[in-house]
């Protein structure tokens, strides 16, 4: 695992060199912990607007009605000042119902659903189980809110909602986030039917040592020494193309 340090250099590594190569309108960080180390840093030396994702303490508060409300995310959101400093400020509800915060900071739930979310095999439930154990252990009369604060989490919703069937309100960022790219868009008059962009590319970036694991399954076929350029186009159903960009170039 990153350090923060190494974590912030890393983003801004490959989020300058891939505005060089994209000369993107907006720019979004579409990951709550990098978001939370990185952005003020960016928005500091990239000229396009940033929106960043983090997570939805605020309207989630205001949804409670219990004594509990949960945070569902990775380690590293959980633990980032940024992340309490939101709680602090908009998380603690009202005098006359103050919320106390249960957190679980989980990388193995960004695995599971990495091997597991599209393979179409039945997903792991009793290691999602021990993962959600601290949101059980508090009753179903006792929470009833829980924040998403991972994008890859509401991927597995049906199976949270089986698994944690009182909860009434799931809160994640994506309407608020889309929202706001519409707004920023319309703004920047990039938002017609003369500029909308129809043709659409997945840019992955990995620091590549010689292995094409990622990329086989990404194309369903062995690109072999190909990695060795700077730039590889796959073609791929449903995209214009895949970029495999090798940032460290």
């Amino acid at each position: 695992m990153k350090t923060e340090t190494e974590l912030v250099a890393r983003i801004d590594l490959v989020l300058t060199r891939l505005v060089k190569r994209f000369s993107p309108d907006i720019i979004v960080i579409a990951c709550n912990t990098a978001s939370t180390v990185a952005l003020p840093k960016l928005r500091g030396k990239i000229k396009q607007p940033i929106i960043g994702v983090v997570p939805a303490i605020k309207p989630a508060a205001k949804l409670a009605k219990t004594k509990y409300i949960g945070l569902l995310a990775t380690p590293g959101t959980v633990e980032r000042s940024y992340t309490e400093n939101l709680i602090e400020r908009f998380g603690r509800g009202l005098n006359e119902n103050p919320l106390d915060w249960i957190k679980v900071g989980s990388s193995d739930l960004v695995s599971l659903i990495e091997s597991n979310a599209f393979s179409g095999k039945h997903f792991p439930s009793e290691k999602l189980d021990l993962i959600l154990q601290p949101f059980i252990e508090k009753g179903a009369l006792e929470l009833d809110t829980i924040v998403l604060a991972c994008t890859h989490f509401p991927l597995i919703i049906d199976e949270l909602r089986s698994k944690l069937p009182h909860i009434k309100n799931w809160v994640d960022s994506g309407k608020a986030i889309s929202s706001r790219v519409e707004f920023m868009l319309n703004e920047l008059g990039q938002n017609s039917p003369n500029t909308i962009c129809h043709e659409h590319c997945a840019v992955f970036t990995k620091e590549f040592s010689g292995e094409s694991n990622c990329v086989d399954k990404l194309s369903n076929r062995a690109i072999g020494n190909e990695l060795k350029s700077q730039e590889t186009i796959l073609m791929k159903e449903g995209l214009s193309s895949i970029h495999i960009f090798n940032v460290s170039n």
